[in-house]
């Protein structure tokens, strides 16, 4: 829920406990203080287990009748994962959690002691107080379809980040043993390509194959339409001038099998993995209405809503712009005014999947293309080409905004709106 700084100040009473927690893997500490900020009772240390967690709720159910509280509000800093289980605890228990800016923690933990040092027992303090001010935001925890989402994503995305990885390895065992394949085939991921790897990866094992009996593999084990002669003349001569690395030869070969083995079950995952993810975002309401964008597939949908979650949350198009880190801002004082630039504060892996995202659309939609051109061109403050993408990434939210919360269909003559108004103003 969107609150301004007051909303925020106003929800903290007399009758409020703020409680600071200081998030660590194995073991939290607290500290309790009322709305003027001064400290009641004792600080507690509990584990990150069911234990401990009740152990809290009995501190501080007990400081809150000792001093007269009718409710609490829990800060934490949310480092790392650690906080996931212990936030979840307390909002089954019906406790209001809210989040604190690790930065903001970091600027404003001076302002007790003047000292730079950051302690288990210190935060908590610093933390309540950023939430007695109003320093808070309430954490936007996925559920349901949304919460499937999110992890379908982290899946895809550490599988994406092995299978780069891999792939760095395929090409370096390449390098070493057979530098001259990549001359053959131009992308070593092709059937053929990787069929041979399998049955004749060394140089030797081609030179012992000779060409008519690489033919004869690839006819039955590479289901292609045509095989090229051609190419494994290629191939039979460029492992005979091979300056490929000898020694060690048995276990290169199980190398790569283990290499190609590993990527094949990766590549399988992955599908699997997108399957789940097309199947998930039939599940969100006008979800593949998304896809009705040229350039706009599975993944950038699901990477948006997975982010967003629920757009029933959000009022206006401009919180998840925020929220994205894509807000504009600028350092001005009396006459001067500096330049403008993103805040780049907020979701990371939004802001970065929008913009890898726009970079496929301008080059296969048709609309965004003819609009990052007028950016980039007109006459009147003319943007550098990674300015527009950013102002169509803004655009792009919108669009999904109003498609999502409002059920409306893309309308691609709507986007290139900006251009006639900009040709009306010129003519009048």
């Amino acid at each position: 829920m969107k609150y301004t700084q007051n909303e925020k100040i106003l929800q903290v009473t007399e009758k409020t406990l703020v409680v600071g927690v200081d998030i660590a893997k194995e073991r939290h500490v607290g500290r309790a203080f009322d709305f003027r900020g001064v400290e009641l009772g004792k600080r507690i240390e509990f584990e990150n287990r069911k234990e401990g967690m009740e152990k809290f709720l009995d501190w501080a159910n007990k400081i809150m009748k000792a001093n007269g509280k009718e409710n609490v509000i829990v800060g934490i800093e949310p480092t790392g994962h650690y906080w996931l289980c212990f936030e979840q605890y307390l909002r089954e228990n019906g406790i209001k959690v809210v989040l604190v800016n690790p930065f903001h923690v970091k600027r404003s933990k001076e302002l007790d002691d003047n000292t730079q040092t950051k302690s288990d027992i210190k935060d908590p303090k610093t933390i309540a107080m950023l939430v007695k001010d109003g320093r808070y935001t309430e954490p936007n925890i996925p559920e349901g379809i949304y919460a499937e989402m999110r992890v379908a994503m982290n899946i895809y995305e550490r599988l994406q980040k092995q299978l780069n990885v891999l792939k760095n390895q395929i090409i370096n065992w390449l390098d070493i043993y057979f530098p001259e394949f990549l001359e053959v085939f131009s992308d070593w991921e092709g059937k053929t390509a990787i069929a041979t790897l399998r049955e004749m990866p060394l140089p030797c094992d081609v030179v012992e194959k000779e060409v008519e009996g690489i033919i004869e593999y690839w006819h039955d084990k590479v289901d292609v339409r045509a095989i090229s002669r051609r190419r494994a003349m290629d191939l039979a001569e460029a492992a005979k001038r091979s300056i490929g690395k000898k020694e060690g030869r048995k276990l290169a070969r199980q190398e790569i099998k283990y290499l190609l083995s590993q990527y094949e079950l990766l590549k399988k995952q992955m599908e699997e993995i997108e399957a789940e993810m097309a199947e998930l975002l039939r599940e969100v309401p006008n979800g593949e209405q998304l896809l009705e964008i040229k350039g706009v597939g599975v993944k950038t949908a699901v990477g948006f809503i997975s982010e967003v979650g629920d757009i029933r949350k959000y009022e206006d198009a401009r919180q998840i712009q925020k929220l994205a880190g894509l807000n504009i801002i600028e350092n001005s004082s009396g006459k001067y005014k500096g330049q403008t630039c993103i805040s780049k504060r907020g979701r990371g892996r939004l802001r970065s999947s929008l913009f890898k995202a726009m970079i496929t659309i301008v080059a296969k939609n048709e609309e965004f293309k003819q609009l990052h051109r007028y950016y980039t061109t007109r006459q009147n403050n003319p943007l550098k080409k990674k300015q527009s993408l950013i102002a169509l990434c803004c655009k792009l939210i919108r669009i999904f905004f109003a498609i999502l919360k409002k059920g409306i269909r893309y309308d691609g003559n709507k986007m290139l709106s900006d251009i006639k108004r900009e040709a009306l103003a010129i003519t009048a």
